[in-house]
């Protein structure tokens, strides 16, 4: 029994990452720089993955790298394609369903405190698409504007919005910690909602869920990091994870060690849990919510090695 709990330790520590990593751009369908663009920051595949992070990335302090940030100018645009769809979902924090990250930065004043804020000029729309065909812009009227508030901040969570009701007086006078502490362990970013969708009339959408984002820039530049989904990966979603390598560890007692097994959530969410060979792994695909979970034994595979199984020891 001891080498099923490391396993399950060992696998239960590949669960998050997973989920979290698939909740960004994973692809640029398309770039175009327009006009006035930052000339080496050029590098579509900068807005992929995650925001910048670490302890060098702070408010204060923007991700400024080549492969941190792509320059979109004036008639230009980039169109991204998620790993994991953008869901519609109004029970979101503050109703937002995916943040965008640039490279805004508040200015500081000798004492160390927000001054105001850096932060190129621009007009942009924001638009979303179920299947990169048909695309729908959301209300220029309630969407903020993409690369203002807020700035990143490295240490933060990229997929928790900040609350999208507070300013930049809300901010003037603070330093880092008073900051973060507004942030509420948000990593920064604009949030924008899918309920904001219009057809080309101008009408309102009801748009379930998103895999592409475009953003259209009618004049200044934007420079952009990271789009996130939102929310992050529930304590729910986790500990279904748990149970599904509880269960494998169960069947994998009774002897079925060489075929994966597959739980399957009602929703967007399902976990596959693949036949160990060395050590045991899950991958963890897709967000959303569910209600229930359903266990399938896959069909049989190849036969894995015992899971790191002591000499003269049962399984």
């Amino acid at each position: 029994m001891k080498n099923v709990c490391l396993a399950l330790a060992l696998a239960s520590a590949l669960v998050v990452p997973q989920t979290i990593h698939a909740q960004f751009a994973n692809a640029v369908i398309s770039y175009n720089t327009g006009t006035g663009f930052a000339t080496a920051f050029t590098n579509g595949s900068a807005a992929l993955g995650a925001p910048a992070s670490g302890a060098s990335v702070t408010p204060f302090a923007p991700p400024f790298s080549t492969s941190q940030i792509v320059s979109i100018g004036a008639g230009g645009e980039i169109t991204l394609q998620l790993n994991t769809p953008i869901l519609n979902d109004p029970s979101a924090p503050f109703g937002v369903n995916f943040i965008l990250f640039a490279n805004e930065f508040f200015t500081k004043s000798s004492g160390g405190t927000v001054s105001g804020l850096f932060n190129h000029a621009a007009s942009t729309l924001v638009q979303v698409s179920p299947d990169g065909s048909t695309w729908y812009t959301l209300n220029p009227a309630l969407a903020p504007p993409v690369g203002q508030l807020f700035p990143t901040d490295g240490s933060g969570n990229p997929q928790i919005p900040v609350n999208p009701t507070l300013g930049l007086n809300d901010f003037t006078g603070q330093t880092l910690a008073g900051i973060r502490s507004l942030y509420s362990g948000s990593a920064g970013g604009a949030g924008y909602d899918l309920a904001w969708a219009q057809d080309s009339d101008g009408n309102n959408v009801d748009l379930p869920s998103a895999d592409f984002i475009r953003l259209e820039v009618q004049s200044g530049v934007v420079d952009l990091d990271a789009i996130s989904i939102t929310p992050e990966p529930s304590a729910m979603t986790i500990g279904l994870a748990g149970i599904v390598l509880l269960l494998l560890a169960h069947k994998w007692r009774a002897g079925l060690q060489t075929g994966p097994v597959a739980a399957q959530l009602s929703g967007q969410q399902r976990y596959g849990v693949p036949p160990l060979s060395g050590v045991a792994r899950a991958n963890a695909i897709g967000s959303g919510t569910f209600n229930a979970l359903h266990l399938v034994d896959a069909p049989p595979a190849e036969a894995g090695t015992p899971c790191l199984k002591e000499p003269g020891s049962s399984i």
